[in-house]
């Protein structure tokens, strides 16, 4: 084994064979690390990654994930587990006795207890997983919508995005860029720290979208889109949908870098200003429906 080799697998945190935790979707699952490898044939792939198996899933579930998405099995983890656990559970049971009557007031009423427990269940990931107090980025609750619709859509009904979105994440940015620049009372915009970090946004997005972005119903379709425009970053191929996924991720990110404490702070403060601009276009900047997978697509992606 060579001094690399050494270096990776000092790097690799969790073992072979090891009981953990796993993120999927805005949930958490036990699961267990079947394989373990450094990931380094691309930028976007780089860094330790673990094949996992979700404890009652099937084995078509089992898939790579970067080590971001793997929590230690402790008391701590566990706890907070049994608490997202325990609020679907009483949400379920709500929902089901609402569902009793037929009426169309009462189907309203549980769509209304359903999407109160999906978002619940993102408030309490974002206390989990943002355990640095100083780096919080505040996802308005209608986005916080939009990612679960977003999860359903891809994981539940095995739909997908369409690509290359029609408004892009570049597009969006760019957007954005001039929104700050036409706004009244804004004489003070620093427009060159602005684009630097519009810059530092998309060069997240393209190195997260295929080791944290993704879920494993899409990693199909985003090997064939990068065959299909090789020379193009995927800034420019996707949109909205993912990019609202950066943010979730954003905070881990952030926490690894060497940045000042005033230097998080001004960044948190235009994520969160970024945000508000996708929540006022949200219309706009979304799809309103998925597309169903090609023929024959489901089955190439279990089989992968």
């Amino acid at each position: 084994m060579s001094e690399s080799d050494d270096l990776d697998e000092q790097n690799l945190q969790f073992e072979t064979n090891e009981k953990v935790l796993c993120f999927h979707g805005p949930l958490i699952y036990e699961a267990k690390i079947l394989n373990r490898q450094w990931m380094d044939e691309t930028p976007e792939l780089q860094g330790p990654h673990y094949y996992v198996h979700y404890k009652g899933w099937k084995r078509t579930w089992d898939e790579w994930v970067p080590e971001s998405r793997v929590l230690r099995w402790n008391d701590s983890n566990l706890k907070i587990q049994q608490q997202l656990k325990d609020l679907y559970t009483n949400k379920k049971s709500n929902r089901s006795s609402s569902c009793s009557d037929s009426s169309t007031s009462n189907d309203l009423a549980s769509n209304n207890k359903k999407r109160q427990r999906q978002l619940a269940d993102l408030d309490e990931k974002e206390e989990a997983f943002l355990n640095n107090p100083e780096i919080r980025i505040d996802i308005p609750d209608t986005l916080k919508g939009q990612l679960v619709d977003d999860w359903e859509n891809i994981t539940k009904d095995q739909q997908l995005v369409p690509l290359p979105r029609t408004l892009t994440v570049s597009q969006i940015l760019e957007q954005y860029k001039q929104f700050k620049k036409e706004k009244k009372g804004n004489r003070d915009l620093n427009e060159e720290f602005l684009d630097e970090i519009l810059h530092g946004i998309r060069t997240y997005f393209n190195k997260a979208l295929g080791t944290m972005l993704l879920y494993r119903f899409e990693r199909h379709q985003y090997a064939n889109i990068r065959k299909q425009y090789p020379e193009k970053e995927m800034a420019d191929l996707y949109g909205a949908e993912h990019l609202l996924r950066l943010f979730v991720q954003l905070p881990t990110l952030i926490a690894h870098t060497d940045m000042d404490t005033d230097a998080v702070f001004v960044l948190t403060r235009y994520l969160t200003d970024l945000l508000r601009y996708m929540q006022k276009a949200q219309r706009s900047l979304f799809l309103s429906e998925y597309e169903n997978a090609p023929p024959g697509y489901a089955s190439v992606t279990n089989s992968d």
